[in-house]
């Protein structure tokens, strides 16, 4: 029976629907891509803003119409709290909420044979880490494990708690096991992820992140180990000092900011002050040699003045991050801040966003001139054709993207290579 899987949103969603994956060619079943025509379409939803729930719909009712006939699976967050939308919408035909996805192949099974299984559970009252895991992903050099599940923090735009549940962090067992594979089958960068990855071990007897970092350092064939969004609050002097140690991990820190005047960040719930901040990446700077430094920001949040604003685009200078990854505000129905009131026009949220993408184009060239004449170190990864030549393209241990020309096959190698000049985004290289 053919199969086609489709991932909507983030990193972690990726990593569940990869593994389902897993689950589905063990079982027999042969995955195929989306437009080739399926038996069953299952597609694992995103619901972080109005936007991803419209995507969802839209995968879903699009899996339907390229073959009426078949079993379209909705999975995964708009599934929690979509509720009986999704429950009555003709285009789908079996939901599957998160924490289910481990029994998607006893829950196909149960409906072929027209039995009833439970499919969607009350997610914010499990204290289960859901196991799922993979071997292998279509980077075939770099791997995202996903270690933690759920969040405790309640930022009042935010959604996910009520679609991912409590905090619920991975065993440092099924950890170790996973990435042991994974080394085993050449991967050699390993991305420790999750929905909130600065609380894994919060629900865990004696351990914590910096605990299943080291454990990940200790794994032979494993060369690279980096971090997936962080909280500032996690960043103390003791926990950069053990990760600069550790001659695996990749300096490239990503710390969600969002705002950067105090008065917007009480609004969001965000549970740290500009100043806080600010100090998480002086101490990074202080311990790291020029650590690439990454964040989001969201504008136009319900109230952001002119002067709020222009706070975000002064701290935002004064940081100076490799790279912003700049967000409109969405407003999203079943938030607090979907009720706040002064909704920023949609006109001013995107003049707010140029200023700040602009800003951005600025701080990731001059990041990217800094490493001119600098040696590198490089994971090659795939050739592309660029300007009519071919290249190899990877990452510097601080996740700048390297070209390289060369018409060997370099796929997997790490290579000392010193950095020329910025060029089209991308860092140019040349093999030592």
């Amino acid at each position: 029976m053919k199969v086609a899987l489709h991932s909507l949103g983030c990193k972690v969603n990726a990593y569940e629907t990869e593994a389902m994956g897993r689950l589905l060619r063990e079982a027999g079943y042969e995955l195929v891509p989306f437009e080739e025509g399926a038996d069953i379409y299952i597609i694992n939803t995103c619901t972080v803003t109005n936007i991803a729930d419209r995507k969802s719909r839209q995968m879903l009712h699009r899996a339907k119409k390229l073959n009426p006939e078949a079993l379209v699976v909705a999975a995964g967050c708009y599934v929690q709290t979509g509720g009986e939308a999704v429950q009555k919408d003709d285009a789908v035909d079996l939901v599957i909420g998160n924490n289910k996805k481990k029994d998607l192949i006893s829950i196909l099974k149960a409906y072929e044979e027209g039995r009833q299984a439970e499919t969607v559970i009350d997610i914010n009252h499990t204290k289960e880490y859901e196991s799922l895991s993979i071997t292998g992903t279509k980077e075939h050099t770099r791997a995202y494990v996903k270690v933690q599940d759920g969040c405790n923090q309640f930022c009042s735009y935010c959604i996910i708690p009520y679609a991912r549940g409590r905090v619920r962090s991975r065993s440092l067992t099924e950890v170790r096991a996973e990435v042991e594979k994974l080394a085993d089958g050449g991967y050699q960068e390993i991305v420790l992820t999750g929905i909130h990855l600065s609380s894994y071990g919060a629900d865990l007897e004696g351990t914590d992140l910096l605990a299943l970092i080291e454990m990940v350092q200790e794994i032979p064939g494993i060369r690279r180990i980096r971090l997936g969004s962080l909280e500032p609050r996690i960043i103390t002097e003791a926990f950069a000092e053990s990760l600069r140690k550790m001659d695996k991990f990749c300096p490239h820190f990503h710390l969600s900011l969002q705002s950067g005047c105090d008065t917007v960040l009480k609004r969001m719930n965000r549970r740290y002050t500009a100043a806080e901040y600010e100090e998480a990446c002086r101490l990074l700077r202080h311990v790291f040699t020029d650590p690439a430094l990454t964040t989001d920001v969201i504008v136009g949040f319900p109230g952001e003045t002119e002067a709020e604003f222009r706070e975000t685009e002064e701290f935002l200078k004064r940081i100076a991050f490799f790279q912003t990854h700049i967000f409109k505000y969405s407003r999203r129905k079943g938030t607090r801040a979907a009720a706040m009131e002064n909704q920023t026009a949609e006109q001013v949220k995107t003049q707010r966003s140029q200023i700040l993408l602009d800003l951005n184009q600025k701080h990731e060239r001059r990041y990217l001139e800094s490493w001119t004449g600098r040696q590198v170190e490089i994971l090659l990864e795939e050739q592309i054709k660029l300007d009519g030549r071919l290249w190899w393209t990877g990452h510097t241990r601080e996740y700048c993207r390297v070209l390289v020309p060369s018409q060997e096959n370099l796929a997997g190698q790490i290579a000392a290579a010193t950095a020329e000049m910025p060029l089209k985004g991308f860092l140019l290289c040349k093999l030592v």
